[in-house]
C-alpha cells in the first residue's frame, strides 16, 4: 500500500507587512494625539493692550466645565452655585509653593473687591482634603477666602490645568473669559484695573468701589 505524502511548502513571509503594520500605528497615534489637542486645547488667544504679563484673554469665552467640589463644611458645590457674578478660579494645592506664595495677595483681592459681583473661588486638590486647606489659611492668616476642595483630583483634567497654580476667569454666564498659569499679585494695580471693568460690565455697568481690609 502507497503511502500518499503530502508537501506543505512554508508560507512566504510579506517583508512589506511589518512596515505597513507601523505605518498605520503612526497615523492611529497621529489621530489619536490631534484629538487629544482639540479637547484640552485651552481656548486663549493673545494678550491685549494693557492686559498683565501673563494673563491671555480668551478670543471667544467658553463655558467651563461644572466641577464640584466640597465646601469648608463638607457641603458639596460646584461652579454653578456662583453664576451671576464673576469669579476669579484659581487652582491651587497647599504642596505647590508657588500657590502658597500667591495665596495671600488672593486673599487681599478678595477684601478689595469682592462682593454681590465677585468673588475669588480658591480650589484646592488636595488629598488630604478640607483639614489641609483650613490648616494652611489659619497658618498664614487667610480670612475673607472661603475654602473650597476636590480632593479626587478631577477639576484639573476638567478645567485642562497643566500646572498648578492655573486662574481662570469666568464671566457671569460661566464662560472662560481667560487664564493665567503661574503665581501673580493678584492684588496689584494692573490686575485690578484688569478686573474691575470686567466686574462693572457683567454687572450692567455699575461701578466697583474698592474697599479698604480692616486691620485685624
Amino acid at each position: 500500500m502507497s503511502k500518499i505524502v503530502r508537501i506543505v511548502r512554508p508560507r512566504r513571509l510579506d517583508a512589506a507587512a511589518p512596515r505597513r503594520r507601523l505605518l498605520l500605528l503612526l497615523v492611529v497615534l497621529g489621530f489619536a494625539g490631534l484629538a487629544g489637542m482639540f479637547m484640552l486645547r485651552v481656548p486663549v488667544g493673545p494678550a491685549l493692550e494693557g492686559t498683565p504679563k501673563g494673563f491671555a484673554l480668551s478670543d471667544v469665552p467658553r463655558p467651563v466645565p461644572d466641577v464640584r467640589f466640597t465646601d469648608g463644611e463638607g457641603r458639596p458645590r460646584a461652579l454653578a452655585d456662583f453664576r451671576g457674578k464673576v469669579v476669579l478660579l484659581n487652582v491651587w494645592a497647599t504642596w505647590c509653593l508657588p500657590c502658597r506664595e500667591e495665596m495671600p495677595t488672593l486673599d487681599r483681592l478678595q477684601a478689595t473687591l469682592g462682593g454681590g459681583g465677585f468673588e475669588v473661588v480658591a480650589l484646592s486638590v488636595d488629598r488630604q482634603g478640607v483639614e489641609a486647606v483650613k490648616a494652611f489659611y489659619s497658618e498664614i492668616g487667610v480670612r475673607n477666602l472661603a475654602v473650597h476642595v476636590d480632593d479626587s483630583g478631577q477639576a484639573l483634567s476638567a478645567l485642562a490645568a497643566v500646572g498648578l497654580p492655573t486662574t481662570i476667569l469666568i464671566d457671569a454666564e460661566g464662560r472662560d473669559l481667560g487664564r493665567l498659569m503661574g503665581p501673580v499679585e493678584w492684588d496689584a494695580k494692573d490686575m485690578v484695573a484688569l478686573l474691575k471693568p470686567i466686574i462693572e460690565r457683567e454687572a450692567g455697568g455699575r461701578a466697583v468701589t474698592e474697599k479698604k481690609e480692616s486691620a485685624p
